[in-house]
């Protein structure tokens, strides 16, 4: 399936954006690992209708006027961070779970661990809110585009 891809400035940096025809694949960090989300040989189209509408609604959550986005998306991975990833997007706006939460969530109660490396592995950062999961005790944990863009978002979404 090919895969085709945008950079859009936001607060957050340049964040690439890809998509297949099916939905929205990835968001990428400028210095996003490149084994954290793989993609085979995307290709730059800045009017892909999906990239388009994504670039749209980021500036609207960005400027405050979006709580909720409703891009198709076309997750990748095995079934269980498939599982992790749907029930980010649960996660209501300004709000935030623990990693044992999620788990209990998706019926792995002792699976925190796991939903951890599968949140750390969300191809789909900002729209499936990965950055609304902390630690139990309420500490913000690792987060692809840093710490201090988890910090961002969060505040972001508590002034609105």
């Amino acid at each position: 399936m090919p895969y085709f891809t945008k950079p859009v400035a936001t607060p957050v940096g340049t964040l690439t954006l890809v998509a297949s025809d099916v939905g929205l694949a990835a968001i990428l960090w400028e210095d996003d690992d490149p084994a954290r989300v793989r993609l085979v040989s995307p290709v730059e189209d800045a009017a892909h209708p999906i990239l388009v509408e994504t670039e749209r609604q980021l500036a609207d959550y960005f400027a405050g006027r979006r709580h909720a986005f409703t891009v198709p998306l076309d997750f990748n991975g095995t079934a269980f961070q498939k599982k992790v990833w749907a029930a980010l997007l649960d996660i209501p706006f300004g709000e935030t779970r623990s990693y044992g939460a999620i788990a209990r969530a998706i019926g792995h109660p002792t699976a925190a661990r796991a939903v951890g490396a599968a949140n750390g592995r969300n191809p789909i950062s900002i729209i499936a809110p990965c950055h609304r999961v902390i630690g139990s005790n309420g500490a913000l944990t690792g987060f692809a585009g840093g710490l201090a863009v988890k910090r961002h978002l969060l505040a972001l979404e508590r002034a609105a």
